[in-house]
């Protein structure tokens, strides 16, 4: 099937969850298509992104309304060119540091090891938010699905579990689907290892981008994302290669 005979549907508003002040809605696909990789894959190439067993793409049309009349930037689809990317001076650091890591490539799955490490990241992150104190429901629902060809980067150090990057396969590249790590071990910057970790997958396997989700200028969490370079943003239905 292919994206242009998919019906899709925009959301009703809810609060943005990056700007306390706005509002947000998404663009999704029919409830009564079932998803299956090949439709991920097309999606995903249309500035679309997976939150366990739905696909969406940020339609906000006040945001995009600031973004026209005020020069701030809504939520852009971005991708990495694999085999354009070279590392700068803080991410080779980064690399050298964690040398002392073993990756592990694992099926997307649960364990009470994984939930341990996940609710220690949000609760370093996200404190009182929604996603706080989450469940073995809650951690499979929110990662993967039964549709989606999803694995897990496991990182350990001397034996411990130090992060996990959720990543799934689509026909040209690797999504990081997110990536949560022991808070405890900032000095590391495992989310920056996490990327290029998944950098260098997506060589192994002859895949060409690595998809990053979304960005906004200017916002703090999205910031690390212009680090990774060239990055290429949604605009417009078509992909540019940003400055």
């Amino acid at each position: 099937m292919s994206t242009r005979n998919l019906q899709l549907y925009i959301t009703t508003e809810s609060p943005c969850g990056y700007f306390d002040d706005r509002k947000s809605s998404n663009l999704v696909l029919d409830p009564d298509v079932p998803l299956t990789m090949p439709i991920y894959s097309q999606l995903i190439q249309h500035g679309f992104r997976r939150s366990g067993a739905d696909c969406y793409r940020p339609h906000c049309p006040n945001c995009n309304s600031t973004v026209r009349n005020r020069g701030h930037q809504s939520c852009i689809a971005c991708r990495l060119v694999v085999n354009e990317f070279t590392s700068n001076r803080s991410q080779r650091r980064c690399l050298k540091t964690n040398e002392d890591i073993k990756l592990t490539y694992l099926s997307a799955g649960f364990t009470e090891e994984y939930l341990d490490l996940y609710n220690r990241y949000l609760k370093s992150r996200h404190g009182d938010g929604t996603m706080a104190n989450p469940t073995e429901d809650d951690f499979k629902q929110f990662l993967y699905c039964n549709w989606s060809d999803t694995q897990f980067l496991e990182f350990r150090l001397s034996g411990k579990l130090v992060a996990i990057a959720v990543t799934d396969i689509v026909s040209d590249g690797l999504s990081a689907v997110y990536s949560f790590f022991d808070p405890e071990l900032a000095s590391r910057s495992l989310g920056t290892y996490c990327i290029l970790k998944q950098i260098d997958y997506a060589k192994e396997l002859a895949l060409g981008y690595v998809y990053l989700g979304y960005w906004i200028n200017g916002h703090d969490k999205m910031h690390y994302k212009v680090n990774f370079k060239p990055l290429q943003l949604y605009i417009g239905e078509r992909w540019f290669t940003s400055n």
